[in-house]
């Protein structure tokens, strides 16, 4: 996707402070932080949301929440939240699926 802000960060066209890169995925700080630690882990495959998950993508969104893992564990987080949002209603600002790993601080609902 040539417009696509998060697939020019994979691709390494726009600078992010990266965290974390695999085959499959990337993670980087989140320029608007909601948390003192925000990272966002996204596959380097361009899938719009959740919505536009397909049955051969059920290993690669697997893949996210292993890397959220590994990436708390090596930031040695003692609690951590994932979110994942779901179109403009759901809170999604960029159409590239992506998962939020917050941290730093209490973890509440909001």
């Amino acid at each position: 996707m040539s417009e696509c802000v998060f697939c020019k960060i994979a691709n390494k066209e726009i600078s992010s402070e990266i965290i974390y890169e695999d085959n499959q995925t990337i993670a980087f700080k989140d320029i608007n932080p909601r948390a003192p630690i925000h990272f966002l882990i996204i596959p380097k495959k361009h899938i719009p949301s959740v919505d536009h998950l397909k049955t051969e993508d059920k290993a690669l969104i697997g893949e996210l929440i292993l890397v959220a893992q590994k990436i708390a564990r090596e930031k040695n987080l003692k609690g951590y939240k994932l979110i994942i949002n779901v179109g403009r209603a759901g809170g999604q600002l960029i159409d590239h699926l992506h998962l939020h790993l917050l941290s730093g601080k209490p973890m509440k609902l909001p």
